[in-house]
């Protein structure tokens, strides 16, 4: 029997913080962490909300799961994340060296790879899980903050 927990329940978890963070006027970015089949954090961007351009829903997480864990390190623990991280949390995710990174759109102009950021070395990344949803939300939130500019 396969379990319920693929890449595809976890990616729709940080959906729903993604559609949070759409509901307050945030860029709609969002993320959990997961231990095992265990979610142990739950964040969205929060840039806006807390005027911090350093809230960024992957930071959110990765300060929750080490709050959870009683730890600064994040090994056996997998992200997932609705956009390909930025520069600045990929950067965070070294030092935390998590397991895993799973993203759903890619960024191409302010994305980690772009930008050639480097991970941890034992950390594995997979993208494009949900990637077409991820990414409609991203340019729905865009297209909706042009129109009412």
């Amino acid at each position: 029997m396969d379990s319920p927990f693929t890449h595809e329940y976890f990616m729709k978890k940080a959906f729903i913080e993604a559609e949070n963070a759409f509901d307050k006027n945030e860029v709609p970015i969002g993320a959990v962490i997961v231990i095992g089949d265990k979610i142990i954090a739950r964040a969205h961007n929060l840039t806006e909300t807390l005027n911090d351009v350093t809230a960024h829903a992957e930071m959110q997480a990765f300060t929750a799961a080490a709050d959870y864990l009683g730890g600064k390190y994040l090994k056996k623990c997998t992200l997932y994340v609705t956009m390909e991280p930025c520069q600045m949390c990929a950067g965070a995710s070294y030092w935390t060296q998590i397991d895993q990174i799973i993203f759903g759109a890619y960024d191409p102009q302010r994305g980690y790879q772009r930008h050639k950021t480097m991970l941890h070395p034992k950390t594995t990344v997979i993208g494009g899980v949900m990637e077409k949803e991820c990414s409609e939300i991203i340019s729905r939130f865009f297209i909706q903050k042009r129109n009412l500019n």
